[in-house]
């Protein structure tokens, strides 16, 4: 062993150590390490950096960008309504339906993306049916992220890995190569379902209510008032000088103001320290017989009453919000962030886990999965979903028109698939087809930099030059020749399982994308020194990075964990089995289709 292969290796055990324990984030973990490199003499420094510029990285962001468009325009949920309305009341036939639905849209858009947008759906579908929620998200969740193996642009590690076998000086593979496997593996997982579902998954019986997207469904799906109602405030109201929380307008009358105008001036959603005054007019959303009884209670002037919600305003409308798991207003509650004053619109319900809040819920701690229901102008609903703290679920634009673009949204997706398919580069094909959606208006220069996760794409610029760094000093090669030598009897079989479980072990306390980039090189090189395809063995590793079903740390069951009520020990009852079954399926297809 030479001091640069020792060194390197001392370098990856680092890198493992900090990953598993979590010292650091992720991305400042990758960052380091990158910086790390060139001062210990491993690499250039023009290598360091060449991560911010290779074709993986370029890939990820143009599948982000097209992703946020399709969300953004409303196309992926016009595909999964109907699916939704098929399914009806039978478990069985609704698991099938949605979890196909989240592998489809998986293979097309990160599965964190999907799962989000099918959450409120399958909480409602819930509460419709009596069927407890924890027995809908897991199966859903699961294919989700087994659909991200359907194609090469479905899952980060996947999309990394052509990037990896060039380096490897290794023919790249088709956008189409890994589907065999995926629609294997996507099959598998909804018969795992249908067949043990029962035994696997929670008994608990608590079931959970839910929204669709629909901008125009939405009052109906949650049982919202919808009727708007006028008055004005006269001069001797005891109204006067008090706030909307003084007034009770939400806890005792269950009243949500909407606007206050004066003077020709408009308040949207005013804050609750907004004091009423005299002359002014106010906008309220509730029950005729409340405002009738807030008109007696403060003697207002009925202007107009009982006018339906899209008459009295056209330019505004309901919206649904999730927390996304990475949210900054985790924990904290409405007051906290003075939702009215920030971004202008009325909050009207709050769905957590399986908890219905349609009271005043001002201080109740949001949490990642909560799903919020809002009133307000369709350029603050935009600017709200702007926000990386949001996931606005429901399809509105600035304009409150129909969806926005939806149809040039899929012939720009379409298009960059086709390039793909065409045989031009990957991360040429995908990006043109994001620059295409900002050339035509789908979505906004700054809507396309938001849509792009900073941290997965420094997490894979630092990772590159350490799989550089063990290629280039050989330690890959000696760490693969150490591992060749164990007693294996050169068995393909054997071979093939060791490298699935080590990338499964592997994602599971580490992102899937640092793991499938710290041991593809390995697997390259062992499959050298075996005599077995290094092609075969990295499309393994990519594959296999996937498998993190045993517990709660990939982002989509994160994301689950908290609105199906679950625990540890479930993940580890149902992924244990599920992750068997990934292996023996990942194997014996890699046998024999690839080798």
């Amino acid at each position: 062993m030479t001091p640069d292969i020792a060194l390197v290796l001392a370098v990856l055990a680092v890198t493992i150590l900090l990953f598993v324990t979590e010292v650091l984030r992720v991305d400042v973990i990758a960052i380091t390490i990158m910086v790390m490199l060139p001062w210990l003499g491993l690499i250039q420094p023009q290598e360091a950096f060449s991560g911010l510029a290779s074709n993986a990285v370029v890939a990820v962001m143009g599948v982000m960008i097209l992703s946020h468009g399709l969300d953004h325009t409303g196309v992926i949920r016009h595909i999964v309504r109907p699916i939704l309305r098929v399914a009806g009341k039978n478990e069985r036939r609704i698991t099938a339906l949605v979890s196909g639905a989240a592998a489809i849209i998986s293979s097309l858009m990160q599965n964190i993306g999907a799962a989000a947008l099918l959450l409120p759906a399958l909480l409602r579908i819930s509460k419709k049916t009596r069927i407890p929620v924890s027995r809908l998200l897991m199966p859903m969740g699961y294919v989700a992220i087994l659909g991200g193996t359907l194609t090469l642009v479905g899952s980060g590690p996947l999309i990394i890995l052509n990037d990896l076998l060039g380096q490897a000086g290794e023919e790249p593979y088709g956008l189409f190569s890994v589907t065999p496997i995926g629609l294997a593996l996507v099959v598998g997982g909804i018969v795992y379902f249908l067949i043990l579902g029962r035994t696997v998954l929670p008994t608990t019986e608590t079931v959970a209510d839910d929204s669709t997207p629909s901008r125009q469904r939405l009052p109906d799906i949650w049982e919202l008032p919808q009727s708007v109602h006028h008055g004005t405030i006269p001069a001797e109201s005891t109204l006067v000088g008090q706030t909307r929380e003084s007034a009770q307008l939400w806890s005792e009358y269950g009243l949500h103001l909407l606007s206050i105008r004066q003077d020709h001036e408009t308040t949207q959603a005013p804050w609750r320290f907004s004091v009423f005054e005299a002359g002014q007019e106010v906008q309220v959303l509730g029950p005729k017989v409340q405002f009738n009884r807030f008109v007696q209670r403060y003697g207002l002037t009925v202007t107009e009453s009982g006018t339906p919600v899209d008459e009295a305003a056209p330019s505004a409308g309901f919206a649904e919000i999730v927390i996304p798991p990475r949210s900054r207003v985790q924990n904290k509650t409405i007051r906290e962030l003075a939702l009215r004053n920030t971004y202008r619109v009325e909050p009207l319900l709050l769905m957590s886990g399986d908890k219905e809040y349609r009271d005043d819920f001002s201080d109740v701690p949001l949490s990642a999965g909560d799903a919020l229901v809002v009133h307000g102008p369709y350029q603050l609903l935009v600017e709200l979903g702007d926000s990386p703290d949001f996931a606005l679920v429901t399809a509105v634009d600035e304009a409150g028109q129909q969806v926005n673009k939806p149809i040039r949204a899929v012939l720009c997706t379409l298009g960059a698939i086709g390039l793909a398919l065409s045989g031009a580069h990957l991360s040429v094909s995908l990006f043109s087809g994001a620059v295409a959606m900002v050339l035509l208006g789908v979505l906004r220069i700054d809507e396309a930099y938001k849509a792009v996760d900073w941290r997965t794409v420094f997490l894979l610029a630092g990772l590159i030059p350490l799989g550089m760094a063990m290629d280039q000093t050989g330690g890959a090669e000696y760490v693969a020749s150490a591992l060749m030598n164990l007693p294996h009897g050169g068995n393909a079989i054997v071979i093939l399982t060791g490298v699935a479980i080590l990338a499964t072990v592997f994602s599971l306390f580490m992102s899937n994308v640092a793991a499938t980039v710290l041991l593809v090189p390995l697997v390259v090189a062992m499959g050298q020194t075996a005599g077995i395809s290094p092609r075969a063995l990295a499309l393994l590793v990519g594959v296999s990075a996937s498998n993190s079903f045993i517990l709660p740390t990939h982002q989509v069951n994160a994301l689950l964990m908290g609105p199906g009520g679950y625990h540890n020990k479930d993940y580890l009852r149902a992924g244990s089995l599920m992750s068997v079954l990934f292996i023996v399926i990942v194997v014996a297809l890699t046998y024999i289709f690839y080798l």
